[in-house]
């Protein structure tokens, strides 16, 4: 294991907000700019997805693995490596002048991006005790996260429109540098034992398997849910992940501890944050194509739709972080997401004669405000009772769990959406099918609820009293005490 020497708590979380700001821009920000990319680089119509799929499969194939790591070789080495692999890449992707140049940059950026997530949040974790001072530092990683998310199609809007595509590739470059120096400055450094050990097989299984579930869910716009490639896809991800299970439970450094989830915060808050991403990116999908589709938007204006949406998460963070400093997150996440499912099943009721202000700023206020409310708590119950030295792995499962969720979600409501408006693209058709898988995104917060009120528990225990954690605490203990003696 590691000990950390000591850094500096509020520079760190300036460094960890920023760098998860830039992480949630880029899974959005690029969106928008698909159309400008195909025409500059030729992209056939079939490959121009993959420049969005390939990051989604690079960082949620990798998370585990980077989660992981942060806990064998120290959270600053991954987090500021992956920042600098971050904003190569991003230069690289910003000059691109073939197709396979910008797709290669952008397997990189998600490879760069599941080293950097698990390790800030890890940072986040072990930086903050437990109690009031970590969840306002996670109140600030959630307003970031969430903001990123929804200003990144503003970004992108606005950058294709009024400069040119390729500096939604290059506004990332100065990021990674304000990032990067105040990592340096205020995360704490990491001193390794020199006795890391990588489950490899556990990495490769891991891997594979959330890599091929990826594709085969991202791949349904075009083969369908119940086709054969769909289903070997499938297949051969469940198979995969079900040989890391059966590897995880024999091996004595695995690379998620099975025994984890017997903690009834961390699997409640994995299966919480899985429902929740699911309905959260579908909802941003469908509302950005309704308002362009059938509201007539452009992509700009649609872009600055969204601002209403992401201020009200701030505030909803803000008012889960000054109440919920000292309590419990079960409450938060019970009402936060009870109100996340009102405000999305607003939105079903949009209609195709329908404006801004008539259908979605009120439900994006009620909406953005519940999921505020739920941002900071999940975050903060994911790791509750988790001990220092799996922190990593910790953060890892969970953002594992968001990014998957919001694969499935993303590409299962937009099948529904399909199904329901057939062949015709005339705005009542299209507006019918974004309503209906609008309110079945409303019902994954429904369930998301019922998880938070019936899976996790009543109290919250702050220090982790599993066997396998005990014993490492005597390891390390017993060899400190040795390397102290003369």
């Amino acid at each position: 294991m590691y000990k950390n020497s000591r850094g500096r708590p509020g520079v760190a979380l300036t460094a960890v907000a920023v760098a998860q700001f830039m992480v949630a821009l880029d899974m959005a920000v690029v969106n928008v700019a698909l159309p400008a990319i195909r025409a500059d680089l030729g992209f056939a119509p079939v490959d121009l997805a993959w420049v969005v799929h390939v990051y989604a499969l690079t960082f949620g194939g990798f998370l585990l693995l980077g989660g992981k790591a942060c806990d064998l070789f120290g959270r600053r080495r991954l987090f500021t490596g992956g920042l600098v692999m971050f904003g190569l890449a991003s230069l690289v992707g910003g000059f691109a002048q073939q197709p396979w140049q910008l797709v290669a940059a952008r397997a990189v950026q998600g490879l760069a991006a599941a080293a950097v997530a698990p390790a800030a949040l890890a940072t986040l974790t072990t930086t903050f005790p437990e109690g009031p001072a970590r969840v306002r530092a996670l109140g600030v990683w959630s307003a970031v996260n969430a903001a990123g998310g929804a200003i990144g199609v503003l970004v992108g809007g606005l950058l294709t429109e009024y400069a040119n595509w390729r500096w939604v590739m290059l506004v990332n470059v100065p990021i990674v540098v304000i990032a990067s120096v105040a990592a340096v400055a205020g995360v704490a450094a990491d001193r390794v034992s020199g006795r890391a050990r990588v489950d490899v097989p556990g990495a490769v299984l891991a891997t594979g398997g959330i890599g091929l579930l990826v594709v085969g869910v991202v791949r349904t716009e075009h083969h369908g849910w119940f086709s054969a490639a769909t289903a070997l896809t499938l297949g051969a991800g469940a198979m995969l992940l079900a040989a890391f299970l059966a590897v995880e439970a024999r091996t004595s450094t695995p690379l998620v501890r099975l025994g984890l989830f017997g903690n009834r915060w961390v699997a409640g808050a994995n299966v919480f944050v899985f429902l929740a991403a699911a309905g959260q990116f579908s909802a941003f999908y469908l509302l950005s194509l309704y308002q362009q589709q059938v509201l007539g938007m452009s992509a700009g204006a649609a872009g600055a739709a969204f601002v209403p949406f992401s201020l009200s998460v701030i505030v909803g963070t803000v008012v889960a972080t000054r109440v919920g400093g000292r309590r419990s997150p079960k409450a938060a996440l019970v009402i936060g997401g009870v109100l996340t499912t009102a405000g999305i099943g607003w939105f079903a009721f949009i209609s195709a004669d329908g404006s801004f202000l008539a259908d979605v700023l009120g439900p994006s206020l009620l909406g953005g405000f519940g999921l505020g409310l739920c941002l900071a708590p999940v975050a903060a119950a994911a790791n509750m009772g988790v001990a220092p030295h799996e922190a990593g792995m910790a953060s890892g499962a969970f953002n594992s769990a968001r990014q998957l969720g919001g694969c499935v979600g993303v590409a299962a409501l937009a099948t529904v959406a399909a199904a329901r408006t057939g062949d015709s693209v005339a705005p009542a058709a299209l507006n019918d099918g974004y309503a209906l898988a609008l309110c079945c995104a409303a019902g994954l917060f429904a369930v998301a609820s019922v998880v938070a009120a019936t899976v996790l528990p009543r109290t919250h225990r702050t220090i982790s009293t599993h066997r396998a954690d005990v014993v490492r605490l005597k390891a390390e203990l017993s060899e400190e005490f040795s390397a102290a003696r003369p």
